[in-house]
């Protein structure tokens, strides 16, 4: 069993060395599958294909996200790209690694750092062997969700990676044939009332810079954008103690994981601390697809930060006949008064501050961990 000790983002060491992990460059692997690494080193993934995620879970369950454990993110690459999204983690102690759902995991698409010899019960063989096992129980459910996960079918050799997610609130299930450039292909992905066309504005997609905590307000600033797929969300950290942290119209002062009945983790920055004076700390998230994105603040020292208005959203429905406006989503959560909120004042206060850097368009966090084990997924 794998249990925290503590979460702090530490510099690396003097003699620290640097892990380079490929994801995606030989299919549905990380190269290498396994590596030794000692405290201070750092573990990089370098994502070179389609569109994977370097996803914490843990050795009695493989294919699934970690609460609490880090989630680097969809990070998709285009066909013939050179400019290749990173995520870094350091090792402050012993990790594991590997990939969600089954669709991905369950072929055996894990990574281990520090695991035990072969013949231990907790070697990399027995974990990649509980993923293939997983994959395998979860075979037809999966065949089911193959619909709205499997990777795009193109018309060339060269297509970009899919875009498609499962939607929450019901969406209707659209096919599109979608061109960018000389590629063309065909994704099946959740359509809403109004939204945006599947179409990327460019292989490399464009960014929205959101402002969180703009002269020490609690605000996110823009409240809301319309973003295609490819697109990044890039929150810049400003002021105070923040988070951006993925909710649902319907409970949007609490994490989608809690609310779901797809399975959806939902996507969350962490507190991001910052002191006055200091540089702004970055937090990117890539868009996948067209369906809407709520997002709020689980702040709640010295008061609940969502239930002030503390919100955000990506391609909210916003005309004139809708009901899932921004100005709605907002509403609701200052109705709730963040009552439906799972932080507590206490967990925030003890909130660590994370390294931050970007380079403008991919996540690249370096966080440290001191652990007993880790296991990363791709949740694709």
């Amino acid at each position: 069993m794998f249990s925290f000790i503590s979460l702090f983002a530490l510099p690396l060491l003097a003699s620290a060395a640097v892990h380079d992990i490929q994801v995606g460059q030989d299919g549905l692997s990380y190269t290498p599958e396994a590596i030794s690494a000692n405290p201070g080193d750092q573990v990089v993934f370098h994502f070179v294909a389609k569109n994977h995620t370097a996803t914490q879970s843990s050795f009695a369950n493989p294919c699934g996200h970690l609460e609490g454990g880090f989630d680097s993110g969809f990070n998709p690459v285009a066909a013939g790209s050179t400019d290749f999204p990173t995520f870094s983690v350091n090792v402050t102690d012993c990790k594991q690694a590997a990939n969600t759902p089954a669709s991905h995991c369950g072929a055996g698409m894990v990574f281990a750092v520090n695991c035990g010899a072969d013949g231990s019960p907790n070697s990399f063989t027995n974990f990649k062997a509980a993923a293939l096992a997983q994959g395998a129980a979860l075979s037809s459910s999966a065949a089911a969700a193959a619909s709205t996960s499997a990777a795009p079918s193109a018309t060339d050799s060269s297509y970009p990676p899919a875009i498609t997610s499962p939607a929450p609130d019901g969406p209707e299930t659209v096919t599109a044939t979608v061109t960018l450039g000389s590629s063309t292909w065909t994704t099946i992905y959740g359509s809403y009332p109004n939204s945006p066309a599947p179409t990327p504005a460019s292989a490399q997609g464009n960014v929205h810079v959101v402002t969180v905590g703009s002269n020490g307000t609690l605000t996110f600033d823009p409240p809301n954008v319309v973003a295609a797929p490819f697109d990044t969300i890039s929150f810049q950290f400003v002021s105070k103690n923040h988070t951006a942290t993925q909710s649902s119209f319907a409970s949007p002062c609490r994490k989608l994981a809690s609310t779901s009945t797809t399975g959806q983790v939902g996507f969350d920055s962490g507190f991001m601390p910052v002191a006055n004076g200091t540089a702004p700390l970055t937090w990117n998230v890539t868009v996948n697809d067209t369906a809407p994105i709520w997002v709020y603040c689980r702040q709640t020292a010295p008061v609940d930060h969502c239930g002030t208005g503390m919100v955000f959203a990506v391609n909210s429905d916003e005309t004139a006949t809708s009901t899932k406006t921004f100005a709605d989503f907002q509403a609701s959560a200052k109705a709730q008064n963040g009552t439906n909120s799972t932080a507590s004042a206490s967990s925030a206060a003890a909130s660590t501050s994370p390294s931050s850097t970007s380079d403008g368009v991919r996540l690249q966090a370096a966080l440290g961990f001191s652990l007993i084990g880790i296991v990363v997924a791709s949740l694709i």
